[in-house]
């Protein structure tokens, strides 16, 4: 019998605002202290799209409208020993509403110019999709 091994898949989204990028400071291992992009693990047979808004409103407390994907990264989570490879669909929205507050593993929410992100990310594949933010941004998303 052969068993295959696969990448875990994540969802995760910019909200932009006025020129900025809303981050998290996670608040829970690994890399507690760090700055994420808002989302996480999908569920079982869940779509991205409704993981990444799942995950924005558990973490945030906001609603949200994607107004497109920024792209697809690969990465490595670390977690109690263990490393997992992950596949990290990212997006980018708008928010619609909602009163924002960290929440679940959140320990706080800032928001970043998009051409000034913070130094102390907490994974590696987010250097490059703030790149690609920036890049989309020159372009006018």
């Amino acid at each position: 019998m052969k068993i295959f091994k696969n990448s875990a898949p994540t969802a995760s989204v910019f909200p932009i605002r006025k020129g900025n990028v809303l981050l998290a400071i996670r608040a829970i291992e690994p890399k507690k202290g760090a700055y994420d992009a808002i989302g996480g693990f999908l569920e079982n047979g869940e779509h991205p799209e409704d993981g990444v808004k799942r995950e924005v409103k558990e973490e945030t407390n906001l609603d949200i409208r994607l107004t497109g994907l920024l792209g697809i990264y690969m990465d490595t989570y670390e977690y109690q020993g263990r490393i997992s490879k992950t596949l990290n669909l990212t997006y980018i929205a708008e928010i619609l509403g909602g009163r924002m507050r960290a929440q679940e593993d959140v320990e706080h929410l800032m928001w970043f110019p998009i051409n000034k992100p913070p130094k102390n990310l907490a994974f590696k594949w987010l250097i490059l999709a703030l790149k690609d933010l920036q890049r989309r941004c020159r372009q006018g998303i």
